[in-house]
């Protein structure tokens, strides 16, 4: 027996295996008709999610910025305060 004829006995054999293999879980899975409704919904879903998720992410930047933008304010005025209560101190 020849090389391409072992390796095409063995792609034979492998594909049998692989046929068995996937009728038995459509066996034991149910209706197909029903399983591509569920995908379907479940791929709805996940694009759904994965649109809250980047419009979550979004909004966390903005807050982040806002933040940022808080404490530098704050920072600023804390920095004021102090220097007014040294000015205080030195009269």
């Amino acid at each position: 027996m020849s090389v391409i004829e072992s390796a095409a006995t063995r792609l034979d054999k492998a594909l049998n295996r692989l046929e068995g293999a996937v009728e038995s879980l459509f066996d034991r899975s149910g209706d197909p008709t029903l399983l591509r409704q569920e995908l379907s919904a479940m791929v709805e879903d996940r694009a759904r999610l994965a649109e809250q998720l980047d419009e979550s992410l979004a909004r966390e930047k903005e807050l982040q910025a806002l933040a940022d933008e808080a404490s530098e304010a704050l920072g600023a005025a804390i920095a004021e305060v102090r220097a007014a209560l040294g000015r205080e101190g030195q009269k």
